[in-house]
């Protein structure tokens, strides 16, 4: 009887270790890592696909373990909201243009300058060298951390009624402007007027007069449909602001090594994967636009250059900014890129 008892209690204790370590197991297995991705951008634009392609590649890098689910079209709020999501916690990632960024990491702000770049390859190289990567991590006190820099082309000025061919033609004209002093004075220092207005509420701005024009690159121009109501398009290229994929460190400081590594090893994949569909959106929007009757206008880009000149140099009284303006004109030295 005794030995009957001890083996049905063993049966049952080996039973319930059995069952525990199964659900253990089970736990293990079905425990992912799911991430929020909130932007602004329409599902067409590169840049979301770009982002698209890193959540596929996480999958298959992480076996599974890590997944990112993508919310477009500012399902989450705006650029600024969703950054303040991040530094809470509430979302886990998020793109941002540099521009908007520089709220929160001044030394940012060096990107939006003008001609600071003189070519899209000494774009790049700056994005993969040292320097990129110290102003990436720059926010990290605000709970904001870069993993990689998107292209997000050169902006240059569209306008409702009057074409843009010298910085003279900016004259007393609204242009309206990402929330940023740096862009903001840009447009005061070409004779505009800069005005500061949300994406989602430019196109109605542009429609009814609010604003005379605004700046941006082709893909976005044309996604937007903004060449609906601004038929003038200049290509002045004044500036080459990138995209900034974010995470927010309350994420990233708990995940393990291994998966931080899977994570911005997804993150450079696919930043070199959206620098290839951006050539390409690019091309295609140019030809879309032209199609649909915008008047495409190629000027000299000395004129813009030399009226904004002096942005360059007031940064001497900030020696940080400076600093990063010198090492970012020594790599065009290194690529042997000229000025306009």
């Amino acid at each position: 009887m005794l030995k009957s008892n001890f083996n049905t209690r063993l049966k049952n204790t080996v039973f319930i270790c059995a069952s525990i370590l199964l659900l253990a197991g089970c736990a293990q297995q079905s425990e992912t890592i799911d991430i929020k991705l909130g932007h602004a951008l329409d599902t067409s634009h590169p840049v979301h696909l770009g982002m698209q392609y890193m959540a596929d590649d996480l999958v298959k890098r992480s076996n599974g373990e890590m997944r990112i689910t993508l919310y477009p079209n500012q399902q989450l709020g705006s650029e600024r909201q969703t950054l303040e999501l991040l530094q809470i916690g509430s979302v886990g990632m998020t793109k941002v243009s540099a521009a908007v960024l520089e709220n929160f990491a001044p030394n940012v702000k060096v990107l939006s300058l003008p001609y600071i770049f003189m070519s899209k390859k000494h774009a790049h190289t700056v994005m993969d060298s040292e320097i990129g990567r110290d102003l990436l991590t720059e926010s990290e006190p605000y709970w904001l951390r870069g993993l990689t820099f998107y292209d997000a082309g050169s902006r240059s000025y569209y306008t409702t009624e009057n074409p843009i061919n010298l910085p003279e033609d900016l004259e007393g004209l609204k242009i309206r402007v990402q929330s940023s002093v740096t862009a903001m004075n840009l447009v005061k220092a070409m004779g505009g007027s800069p005005t500061p207005i949300a994406w989602g509420e430019l196109y109605t701005a542009l429609q009814q007069g609010v604003v005379d024009g605004a700046e941006n690159n082709p893909p976005s121009f044309y996604y937007s449909r903004h060449y609906e109501v601004a038929p003038y398009y200049t290509l002045n290229e004044h500036t080459s602001v990138p995209d900034v994929l974010m995470i927010s460190t309350h994420l990233w400081d708990r995940l393990t090594t291994q998966q931080q590594e899977w994570l911005q090893a997804s993150a450079n994949a696919s930043a070199i994967h959206q620098r290839m569909l951006w050539e390409q959106a690019e091309l295609e929007a140019l030809n879309a636009v032209k199609e649909a009757g915008v008047t495409i206008i190629y000027p000299d880009k000395v004129p813009f250059a030399n009226s904004t000149a002096s942005l360059l140099e007031a940064y001497k009284s900030d020696p940080t900014a400076y600093e990063y303006i010198k090492r970012i004109q020594a790599k065009a030295s290194d690529t042997n890129e000229v000025s306009p």
